[in-house]
């Protein structure tokens, strides 16, 4: 029997805010092999039948949402270090071991990008099932092209330490690897501490360092701002503390 595909299947990056015309972020034919989908992988089985009611208002879904299966990505145990076993990974692959294809989606923008959905595609490259990523919005692709720094070479660093005092000595070393570099650092932040990890930013990293910030990407009033530091300190700036924001630093 022929293995289904593992389809990556781009979100909305309205998580947490008002939700935007679905048709103006995802396009129509990722919309209807959405709908057609009957195995699901997702973080978050209630928010991935949201999505599927969403898609259902533009493209109807091939069947009753209460028939489509979504199946939750495992999660290691609790306490543990110890990595999820290979078998519950692949066990979510089981659809498309039978010839079936499966839906993989993240709370927001692409899977597997930022996301823990990673593991389920090398699970899938392992047990022989093909992965084909739809197109969709990234927000971290979209802030580095709307940032104007180095997009040639760069890396997504993820969360800084919330320690104050671990946090500035992080932006200090990623400062220092980016001028020694030429590389862009990318991170973020949950949204209710947007402030203050700008306001570290600000304290910790060099005048002539270039720091850009997005805000809202795909959402009605989103923005990209780039300064370098001595820019921003000279014009405040209060960030949203529930719309997600990506940050970017060059330093020269």
């Amino acid at each position: 029997m022929k293995p289904g595909q593992l389809l990556l299947v781009p979100n909305t990056l309205d998580l947490g805010t008002e939700t935007v015309d679905l048709q103006e972020v995802l396009p129509l034919g990722v919309l209807r092999q959405a709908a057609a989908l009957a195995h699901w992988a997702a973080e978050d089985a209630r928010s991935a039948r949201a999505f599927l009611k969403r898609v259902d208002a533009v493209v109807p879904l091939a069947m009753p949402l209460q028939s489509i299966g979504i199946r939750e990505l495992p999660r290691p145990r609790k306490g543990s270090r110890e990595p999820v076993p290979a078998a519950e990974w692949l066990a979510l692959l089981q659809p498309a071991l039978e010839g079936h294809d499966v839906g993989l989606i993240s709370e927001a923008g692409l899977p597997a990008v930022a996301d823990p959905g990673a593991l389920l595609v090398a699970a899938a490259h392992q047990a022989g099932v093909t992965v084909r990523p739809l197109a969709g919005a990234s927000s971290l692709l979209l802030a580095l092209a709307a940032s104007g720094l180095n997009g040639q070479s760069f890396a997504f660093v993820g969360y800084l330490p919330q320690d104050a005092a671990a946090r500035t000595a992080r932006l200090r070393e990623l400062e220092a690897l980016s001028r020694r570099l030429g590389q862009t650092q990318m991170v973020i932040e949950t949204p209710y501490r947007n402030g203050a990890l700008f306001a570290a930013m600000l304290g910790a990293l060099a005048p002539a360092t270039q720091l850009s910030v997005s805000v809202g990407l795909t959402l009605p009033g989103g923005w990209t701002r780039s300064h370098r530091i001595t820019g921003w300190r000279q014009t405040p700036c209060e960030l949203p503390d529930r719309v997600p924001a990506v940050f970017s630093l060059l330093a020269t």
